[in-house]
């Protein structure tokens, strides 16, 4: 008899194939679901070996029009960067891909979801923070925390015996020494020679982006158009060529920054669960938006509100880092963010060359830029006796503060 039926997020690889007859060893029915987030997956190869397996029905999802459009842009609205260099790719996805998921598992009348994410990981608190959320009566199956499971697969090789004793396919070829993620925004690789924070990363690993130092001699002259913080056109200037549907856009500017080295990062992190890791990262299109959105939003938003903003974006990418895309206070400060981008509207020309992003110049129908009001050599609506009670005004709380600063120094 039936223990009940499990939505498994399935990715074709060695670890959920075993886990997916792991499961049905345990007496579940299986329903795998895969996700197409611009991965580089043969899908009709990964349906075929999920229904060989055994698994009741099969769900491939492409997903990659709606990651970009309800995931990806609020991220560039927010400048999302965590730590100062990460820009979330991989945390990104999964709320993407738990929301697809649930809504599976609603649909299949299914009490469980199952992972196969490890048990040191923050991919496990994104992915059943996101499905307790959305679906608060679910009940998760994490295989890498249950004694039974990681107890019996120790490490590659337990996972390679138990795929040639139930017939599931192995790699041919040995597999790359780190662990991949890759998705439309990005390719992540940590974990084995990686581990190690002082080797280099080998030459071979980045397949996203070409070493800047092969790149082309001759630079993309690329001009953004945002409307309320988002890109909804870019132009190739040279090339007289434009792309206007989100995914496009998205996927042109990958290729562009992919040709010209752009967005490559080696950095340690600390993950959510409370240890260190050191991850790589290539991010070609999403490092052109950060940079682009950056100077747009400079253009055409007030002071004080982009301060209070960039303490939103910094708080924004701490949600999603740590996996509370679907938290009240995510979607508050995402709300927040949103009105902010209201009058974040222009086009920017910039330059991508050898790893590069060089920004040309920017323009915008709702500029706060004042021309006359800024020149050395034109007067305009400034009177400059007035700076002089400003510096005055300002000086105040310095005279005050060295002043006792001198007393206390004199008595002592």
């Amino acid at each position: 008899m039936s223990k009940g039926t499990v939505v498994l997020a399935y990715s074709g690889g060695l670890d959920t194939s075993c886990i997916l007859v792991w499961l049905k060893e345990q007496g579940y029915d299986v329903i795998a679901f895969l996700a197409n987030i611009g991965q580089d997956e043969d899908f009709k190869a990964a349906r075929e070996k999920a229904e060989r397996l055994g698994a009741k029905k099969v769900f491939i999802e492409d997903l990659r029009a709606e990651f970009v459009e309800d995931f990806i842009w609020p991220a560039v609205q927010a400048n999302a960067v965590y730590e100062d260099r990460y820009l979330l790719g991989t945390a990104l996805a999964r709320p993407c891909i738990a929301r697809q998921m649930v809504k599976i598992a609603r649909k299949e009348a299914a009490h469980f979801v199952s992972h196969g994410a490890t048990g040191k990981g923050n991919d496990q608190i994104r992915f059943e923070l996101s499905c307790y959320a959305l679906y608060p009566e679910v009940q998760v199956i994490a295989p890498w925390r249950i004694p039974e499971f990681y107890n019996r697969f120790r490490g590659r090789t337990d996972l390679m015996e138990f795929a040639q004793k139930h017939g599931i396919p192995v790699p041919v070829t040995p597999k790359a020494p780190w662990s991949m993620d890759a998705n439309l925004m990005h390719i992540s690789y940590e974990s084995g020679v990686l581990e190690n924070p002082k080797s280099h990363a080998p030459a071979d690993l980045y397949m996203m982006t070409k070493n800047p130092e092969d790149s082309p001699n001759t630079p993309d002259v690329l001009e953004i158009e945002f409307k309320n913080g988002v890109p909804v056109k870019v132009t190739n200037v040279k090339e007289s060529t434009s792309k206007a549907l989100p995914l496009d856009v998205f996927s042109y500017l990958n290729e562009i920054g992919g040709k010209h080295g752009i967005g490559r990062i080696d950095i340690v992190e600390n993950r959510f669960i409370g240890m260190k890791s050191r991850g790589i990262y290539e991010t070609p299109g999403g490092t052109i938006l950060l940079k682009a959105h950056l100077d747009i939003e400079t253009f055409t938003m007030d002071k004080e509100v982009r301060r209070i903003k960039q303490g939103l974006g910094i708080k924004f990418s701490e949600f999603v880092y740590n996996g509370f895309w679907y938290s009240p206070e995510c979607d508050f400060v995402r709300n927040c963010i949103i009105k902010s981008q209201e009058n974040v509207e222009g086009k920017v020309q910039l330059s991508v060359f050898k790893g590069q992003v060089y920004i040309l110049g920017r323009e915008s129908p709702k500029s706060l830029y004042n021309e006359e009001l800024v020149s050395m050599d034109v007067q305009g609506d400034y009177d400059p006796c007035d700076a002089s009670g400003f510096i005055r005004i300002n000086a105040v709380r310095l005279r005050e503060h060295h002043r006792l600063q001198g007393f206390s120094s004199t008595k002592n």
